[in-house]
C-alpha cells in the first residue's frame, strides 16, 4: 500500500513538472551565431620544413628525407658536402599547418602548428627554418619561420622517463607572414548576399528570413533549409559591412530536431527540451545471483599420523528484487521519465536500456543516438 501511495505521489509531482516545462521560454540567439555569409571562409595551408637547434632530440640517421632536406638546404646556400655520413640529431623534419582567415592582407601574421614527421623525440627549443605554406591550388599564401613552443617535455630514458603533453608538436604564435590574400571584397557581391546556416533546418531558415523581412522589408527569401538569399538595400550598397552587422544582430528562435543522445561508456544522457513521450508504464526490476566460496580446514586428531586437509564449499544465493512500476501520462516529457527512474533507484545504464526500450515501443518521439 505504501508503495502505491509513493507512486501516485510521484506521478502527481511529474504532472506538475510537465506543466512547468510546457510554459518555459525558448532560447533565442543571434543570426551571427547560427549562420555566416556564404563565401566568407577560411583556407587551410600546409608546408614541409626543418626545425633546427635541437639538443640531440631530432631525427636519427635512418630518416633519409631529413638528410636529403638538409643537403638541399645547404646546397641552396652554396655549401656542398657529402650527406652520407650526416647525423641529423639536432634537426627534425616537420609538417607546418596554418589557417588563413578571411579578409587578411599581405603582411598580416597568422599562427602556425609544427608537427614532427620523423623519429624525433622532441622539437622543444628548436627554430623553424623559412617554410613556404601552400593552399590546395598549389599557390604559396604565407611563409613561416620562428621559434617553436611545445608546451611539453620529456625527461629521462626507458622505464624511468617522464613525459608531459606531446613534445613532438608545437606552435608559433604569429609565426607566418601572409604573402598573398584571397579575394573576398564584399563590395563585389552584386547587390545580393547569401546566409549559410550552420545547421540546415526548414523552420530555422524560415524564421531567419522572417526576422530580416521584419526589420528591412521583403528583402530575404529562404531558398532551401541551409540558405537564405538577401537583397542588399540601395541605401546600404556602399556600406555592406554595416548591413551585415545589422543582420547578425537580429535575434531568432532556432528550431532543433527532438533528439536524445546516449553514451553507454560513461552513462551520460543528453536530451533536448522538445522531446515528447506517449502514455507509458515502466517496470524496473532484476534478479541477483551471488555464488560464494568458502574454504574449510580439517585438522587431524592429536598424536595421529593424519594430515591437515582443506576443502572448498560453494553456496548459491538467489535474490529477486522487487520490481518498481512507474506510470506516466502522455503530457510527461523525457526529463520526467529520467527523474522518475532516478527516484526508484535506476542506474544510468538502466535508464539507457529503458530509453532504448521506449523508443522501440514507439512511445518516444525523438531521434535516439548512441555514441
Amino acid at each position: 500500500m505504501k508503495s502505491i501511495v509513493r507512486i501516485l505521489s510521484l506521478v502527481l509531482c511529474l504532472c506538475v513538472m510537465a506543466t512547468s516545462v510546457a510554459f518555459a521560454d525558448s532560447a533565442t540567439t543571434r543570426i551571427k551565431d547560427i549562420a555566416k555569409v556564404q563565401g566568407v571562409r577560411s583556407n587551410q595551408l600546409v608546408g614541409y620544413g626543418l626545425v633546427v637547434g635541437l639538443n640531440g632530440t631530432g631525427d636519427s640517421n635512418k630518416m633519409t628525407p631529413t638528410i636529403q632536406s638538409i643537403g638541399n638546404m645547404m646546397n641552396a646556400f652554396g655549401v656542398l658536402f657529402d650527406v652520407s655520413g650526416l647525423k641529423p640529431k639536432n634537426v627534425a623534419a616537420v609538417i607546418v599547418t596554418a589557417t588563413l582567415p578571411p579578409f587578411v592582407r599581405e603582411g598580416d601574421n597568422i599562427d602556425i602548428t609544427v608537427s614532427s614527421i620523423g623519429d624525433a623525440t622532441s622539437i622543444q627549443g628548436g627554430t623553424l627554418v623559412q617554410t613556404p605554406l601552400k593552399a590546395a591550388n598549389g599557390n604559396v599564401y604565407a611563409v613561416a619561420q620562428g621559434a617553436v613552443s611545445t608546451g611539453g617535455f620529456m625527461a629521462g630514458r626507458g622505464s624511468g622517463s617522464a613525459q608531459k603533453n606531446f613534445p613532438t608538436v608545437g606552435t608559433t604564435p604569429n609565426g607566418a607572414i601572409v604573402e598573398r590574400s584571397v579575394e573576398d571584397d564584399l563590395t563585389e557581391l552584386g547587390g545580393k548576399l547569401s546566409l549559410s546556416l550552420n545547421k540546415s533546418d526548414f523552420i530555422t531558415a524560415s524564421r531567419v528570413a522572417a526576422a530580416i523581412n521584419g526589420s528591412f522589408g521583403g528583402i530575404a527569401h529562404a531558398v532551401n533549409p541551409g540558405r537564405v538569399d538577401v537583397t542588399i538595400p540601395a541605401y546600404y550598397r556602399n556600406s555592406v559591412v554595416d548591413f551585415v552587422a545589422s543582420l547578425e544582430e537580429l535575434y531568432i528562435t532556432p528550431d532543433n530536431v527532438a533528439k536524445v543522445v546516449l553514451n553507454e561508456r560513461t552513462g551520460t544522457i543528453v536530451m533536448g527540451g522538445n522531446v515528447s513521450v506517449d502514455s507509458i508504464a515502466i517496470t524496473q526490476g532484476g534478479l541477483s545471483i551471488r555464488i560464494k566460496k568458502e574454504t574449510e580446514v580439517n585438522q587431524p586428531e592429536p598424536f595421529s599420523m593424519g594430515k591437515t586437509v582443506t576443502t572448498e564449499t560453494e553456496s548459491a544465493e538467489v535474490e529477486e528484487q522487487t520490481a518498481n512500476s512507474i506510470v506516466l501520462p502522455a503530457t510527461a516529457n523525457i526529463n520526467d521519465i529520467v527523474g522518475a527512474l532516478n527516484a526508484v533507484g535506476a542506474t544510468p545504464r538502466d535508464i539507457i536500456s529503458i530509453l532504448q526500450a521506449i523508443k522501440a515501443s514507439g512511445a518516444l518521439h525523438a531521434e535516439l543516438e548512441i555514441i
